[in-house]
């Protein structure tokens, strides 16, 4: 039953010869690794607004010059993670790039923050999404919460079903969104044109505004950097892509910058010239598509896309999250079950573990988008600027053919990226504190991991020098609750092994343990049976420190002690139920003690 369940929720198993179909095209591979980047369009303006809206609604007009400084960025940002697309050709990003560049901890703290932002991804986008549906049917405000958790559940089963499956899917409200998004800039801007916006509503630009500081101006610009999220995901995922790999990246890259740069600039600017002012019940952007078309179908064609966008676009994240997982897992610095593909070929693991942790962090922040852009933008400024130094350093050891001009681009890249994690800092501390308490403690976590597998390796490895040691025999040790089908059955098999059978029965009656040591005798005299008593009811104490005398007697005589459980096992799963599975405590208990092995013996009941 379960097995079909699995089976209409995420499809048939697919061959593993099969991974070269999962490969996207650059139509498919825009859709599902821009989608984070464009749909932050939907709320880059409102950030900026948010911050002027403190001073006064006439300071609106600085979120132009603050947009060209986002563009200016943004720019950066583009020439810069195409030169780590061809310089990195098997993906990892800034993670890598860091790594390889900046040393190992550089790439751990980069690789902390990406891990972070990924979930962050999913739970801003999702809540932002979200947003949008309540902010077309108020009614549902009050169950915000539900809604983003359900549109989580349900990205997580579309990735869990394949790559190129969810990209199929993803293809058109994103395409959908960006047309529909065009056309409200171009109605805008004819209505502006033509003169049918209200005249005179903000402020002209250049007007003084009493109260706006350098510090006002640099916190919304950070705020503003917030549309940037999402840029590096396409230098993450480059093996995703089809032959040649990098280059079809690039040119993805490329097509979503232009995008983001024409949608981000015409959204601000119609905001500007409507006067919108930022709302806790309606977003910016169905603000001005209500100025722009009235109510209508238009309206609700843009709010439906724009939610569906911001919902997708948390594939971004479903997308990036198992492949960096799976890197780190690679270097030893995260477990290995995220190198594992599932049955569709993707990253279940992963894609398992962000669905969930984006849903904790859904809960937490009552799914506010406010509260975790902050984090949010922190966490990509944080391997923005890593991965930008570590390409200065990189052109400088290695002096290629036309390095300079590389070496400036991602100069200016890392300048500005760095500026803009101080503002970030400096103006949202107190929202972002948190992050400087979480990534050490997982670059801490990361050493840890990989300090295991470099002792499991190390006891693992077979050296020149080395001496097995013989084993004379085998003592086997079975605990008995009766006389039984099921104890036949173990002390049948053991003794088909060895002549070292000792079998075990723990007391709690004195009376009962002398009737049964009397059945025993007449039963299987040829087996030593050992009776303990236990004064305390306890069934593990007592047999466990019966079988460390064994194993002490037994390792002086280089005997191996093998503890040999009978188990039945019941025809329908609820029936374990109404037994107490001792059996089952013996096992996990015993399974911790030095030099003992463990075997269990199945009984099968037929009813």
């Amino acid at each position: 039953m379960l097995s079909t369940f699995k089976r209409f929720l995420i499809g048939r198993p697919l061959k593993s010869t099969d991974l070269g179909d999962q490969k996207l095209n650059k139509r498919k591979a825009l859709a599902i690794l821009s989608s984070d980047a464009l749909s932050s369009v939907a709320y880059g303006t409102e950030q900026i607004l948010l911050v002027l809206v403190t001073v006064s609604t006439a300071a609106f007009w600085y979120s132009l010059p603050i947009a060209i400084g986002v563009l200016f960025l943004l720019a950066a940002l583009i020439l810069s993670y195409r030169q780590i697309i061809f310089s990195y050709p098997n993906g990892g990003g800034a993670y890598v790039v860091s790594r390889e560049n900046l040393g190992e901890n550089a790439g751990l703290i980069a690789g902390g923050s990406l891990l972070v932002d990924y979930i962050l991804t999913v739970a801003v986008s999702v809540s932002a999404g979200t947003d949008a549906i309540t902010s077309a049917f108020p009614i549902l405000h009050e169950h915000t919460v539900l809604i983003a958790v359900i549109f989580v559940l349900m990205i997580t089963i579309l990735n869990l079903r394949g790559l190129t499956e969810s990209a199929s899917i993803l293809a058109y409200p994103v395409y959908l969104f960006v047309i529909a998004l065009t056309l409200l800039i171009l109605v805008g801007l004819y209505n502006i044109i033509t003169g049918e916006t209200p005249p005179a509503v903000n402020a002209e630009i250049g007007t003084p505004v009493h109260g706006i500081t350098l510090f006002i101006l640099l916190r919304a610009f950070a705020s503003g950097c917030s549309a940037l999220t999402g840029v590096e995901a396409i230098s993450n995922a480059i093996p995703n892509f089809k032959d040649p790999g990098p280059n079809n990246a690039a040119k993805t890259l490329m097509l979503m910058g232009a995008l983001l740069a024409v949608l981000f600039t015409g959204i601000t600017y119609l905001a500007y010239s409507y006067g919108i002012s930022p709302s806790e019940t309606e977003t910016v952007v169905s603000q001005i598509a209500a100025q722009t078309f009235g109510r209508n179908f238009m309206y609700y064609f843009i709010q439906a896309t724009t939610a569906l966008i911001l919902v997708l676009a948390a594939n971004t994240g479903f997308s990036a999250f198992p492949l960096l997982a799976c890197n780190l897992a690679k270097d030893k610095y995260f477990s290995r079950i995220f190198m594992i593909r599932g049955d569709r070929l993707g990253y279940s693991n992963g894609i398992l573990t962000l669905g969930f942790a984006s849903i904790l962090l859904i809960i937490i922040f009552r799914a506010h988008t406010e509260h975790l852009i902050p984090l949010y933008a922190v966490g990509v400024f944080i391997p923005f600027t890593l991965s930008q130094t570590g390409m200065i350093l990189k052109w400088f050891r290695e002096k290629p053919k036309g390095w300079l001009p590389k070496l400036i681009t991602n100069l200016i890249g890392a300048i500005i990226t760095f500026i803009v994690l101080l503002i970030l800092i400096i103006t949202k501390f107190e929202q972002i504190w948190s992050v400087f308490i979480f990534v050490p403690a997982m670059v801490y976590i990361f050493h840890r991991i990989k300090n295991h597998y470099m002792d499991v390796g190390e006891q693992l490895r077979l050296k020149q020098d080395h001496e097995a040691i013989k084993i004379e025999g085998n003592v086997f040790v079975v605990p008995v609750a009766g006389i039984t089908k099921v104890v036949e059955n173990s002390i049948n098999y053991a003794t088909s092994l060895s002549d070292q059978v000792i079998a075990v029965y723990v007391s709690f009656d004195r009376e009962e343990e002398k009737a049964f040591e009397e059945k025993w005798e007449k039963w299987q005299p040829e087996v030593r049976l050992v009776t303990l008593h236990s004064h305390y009811r306890s069934l593990i104490t007592p047999l466990t420190k019966f079988i460390d005398t064994i194993e002490h007697k037994a390792r002086e005589a280089n005997y191996q002690v093998t503890v040999l459980i009978p188990q039945f096992i019941t025809k329908k799963s609820w029936h374990n139920l109404l037994h107490n599975q001792s059996s089952l405590l013996i096992r996990a208990y015993l399974l911790y003690k030095r030099n003992v092995a463990v075997a269990t013996i199945p009984f099968r009941f037929k009813k």
